[in-house]
């Protein structure tokens, strides 16, 4: 029981990474601190992409998962639906370089943002 928590901590916090990852340029609009964390969270996550490399929490989960018995994603809410979205079928490396590449073109946007209006850090407030 605790093993497959413990593989489910894993996915959730995986998915909020690459959640992160995606929108997080859009976060330094209002806290342009946040910069300093995403950029290399960003820098990472199109790396694994354009790499088609194997993000090591994957490993981490997998091996929770087997540790819990586990032989696959079945069962609950974490298995069904956050699973299939960091996972989907039929993820390709050319499908992993397309999504590499809108989630540059989506912080290029945000970034591109942030220089043309630049606004006072909100950081204290």
């Amino acid at each position: 029981m605790v093993y497959r928590a413990l593989a489910d901590a894993v996915v959730i916090v995986h998915s909020l990474f690459v959640a992160f990852v995606v929108l997080g340029g859009f976060l330094v609009w209002r806290w342009r601190r946040v910069a300093w964390v995403h950029l290399p969270a960003a820098a990472w996550g199109t790396a694994i992409e354009f790499g088609g490399w194997i993000c090591p929490l994957t490993p981490l989960e997998n091996a929770l998962r087997v540790h819990a018995g586990l032989a696959g994603y079945s069962g609950g809410f974490v298995e069904h639906h956050v699973i299939a979205w960091l996972y989907p079928i039929g993820l390709t490396p050319p499908k992993q370089v397309l999504l590499g590449t809108l989630a540059l073109l989506v912080n290029l946007a945000a970034y591109s943002l942030v220089v043309r209006h630049p606004q006072p850090d909100h950081d204290h407030g």
